[in-house]
């Protein structure tokens, strides 16, 4: 079998790139995430030193790296505690829809753009990125902070959210009737109840299915079956994000934590993989025209998203500190808004070339704010050694009273 030269090179060049950007990123105790999407930008189209020949293989990396930071995430916790903090963070989904749509429909409205463009923009301004997200809360060590499950809650709520509203875009978009509109809502939503029920009832089934003696056995047999689930969950139109985080929520315990280790570096692979190839999907040439209204959106909803993941932890009773943690997490927007470009840009020139820049502005000052935030009380004398992931074991997620594995002991 013969590989292209110039594929291998590319790799090469772009791993290695990887590697320096991620060691000068903890050089400086900050998250690397910002520096690789740099890196995309630079090369990418229109930038310093395109990379044609690995395109293919990073955008294919990029879909498995959210895959298998939203499966990773999920192994945090389990069905029963999340499910319950779910319940707890309904209003707190409210408060995000409106505080962060309404401002990009006001911006399509403003821009002259028609219903499906006005529709486009709320989506892109309301969702966070998943992937960012889940990242930095691992890269700055913050899974068991107290405020993580409101985060947690609120970006798998708008998980959910997007089940229903890519259907609907897609079908506005394509100029069906508001009758075919519904039918897709409904049909997503029913999806959705039907994924989470199952994930529920039978989830202790799939972890002694995936449970084995042999490290290599658990590998292939987790990502097999989340990258089918996820894939049976980009059919019924919902996010494959969301299906392999169930996946990671059926598995507890001890297979939980053999799951956890023979995953991690593949993940890390991958994720560095994902945040390049956002940064790859931008031409330079697009960011300048569009930079003025970018930045002002930017700032209005960077603020709005802040106001949310306030009020979200402020429902688990965190304090002040973790409050403002938790706002700024969720700054960063990403791979959902790339997917509404996806469909709805053809239709709408000026809506991709905003996105865009929208996404990149937040894509890489989220991650800087987040790692400005205050950091709370001293760590505790012994860390977990897994980096928190007893969250679900010794502080469930219902409580809100329970102190952070990495010693966000009191109410910040």
């Amino acid at each position: 079998m013969h590989t292209p030269v110039a594929l291998l090179l590319e790799l090469g060049v772009i791993l290695t790139a990887l590697s320096v950007l991620g060691a000068v990123g903890r050089r400086f105790a900050l998250s690397p995430v910002p520096l690789y999407l740099v890196a995309g930008l630079a090369l990418g189209d229109g930038g310093l030193a395109p990379v044609p020949a690995a395109r293919e293989f990073v955008d294919t990396g990029a879909a498995i790296g959210v895959i298998l930071l939203l499966l990773t995430l999920g192994l945090d916790f389990t069905v029963r505690e999340f499910t319950s903090s779910l319940h707890r963070h309904r209003s707190s989904a409210v408060v995000d829809l409106v505080l962060n749509a309404v401002p990009g429909a006001l911006a399509g409205w403003l821009l002259g753009l028609d219903a499906a463009g006005i529709l486009a923009l709320a989506g892109a301004t309301y969702v966070s990125s998943s992937g960012i997200v889940a990242r930095l809360l691992g890269d700055l060590r913050r899974l068991g902070n107290r405020e993580t499950p409101a985060v947690l809650s609120v970006l798998v709520l708008e998980d959910f959210a997007m089940a229903v509203y890519l259907p609907l875009l897609a079908v506005v978009t394509a100029g069906g009737t508001w009758a075919q509109a519904l039918f897709a809502v409904l049909v997503a939503t029913v999806v959705v109840a039907v994924a989470i029920a199952a994930s529920g009832r039978w989830g202790h089934h799939v972890g002694r299915i995936l449970s084995h003696a042999d490290a290599e056995q658990v590998l292939l047999r987790v990502l097999g079956v989340t990258l089918i689930v996820a894939a049976l969950a980009e059919l019924a139109h919902v996010s494959a994000a969301v299906g392999a985080f169930l996946i990671g929520l059926s598995l507890t315990g001890a297979a939980a934590d053999r799951a956890r280790t023979v995953l991690s570096p593949l993940r890390d692979l991958f994720a560095a993989v994902f945040f390049l190839a956002l940064g790859l999907s931008v031409d330079l040439g697009d960011l300048l025209p569009a930079l003025p209204a970018a930045t002002a959106l930017a700032l209005v909803t960077a603020v709005t998203k802040m106001a949310a993941g306030w009020y979200a932890a402020g429902r688990d009773g965190t304090g002040r500190r973790g409050r403002l943690r938790a706002g700024t997490a969720l700054i960063a927007r990403g791979e959902f808004s790339v997917v509404i470009i996806g469909l709805a840009a053809p239709a709408q020139d000026r809506l991709g070339a905003l996105v865009t820049t929208y996404v990149m502005i937040l894509a890489v000052c989220g991650p800087l704010l987040t790692r400005c935030a205050p950091t709370g009380p001293a760590p505790l004398p012994k860390a977990e050694p897994d980096g928190g992931r007893a969250l679900s074991k010794t502080h469930p997620l219902p409580a809100p009273s329970a102190g952070s594995a990495h010693g966000v002991t009191g109410p910040g």
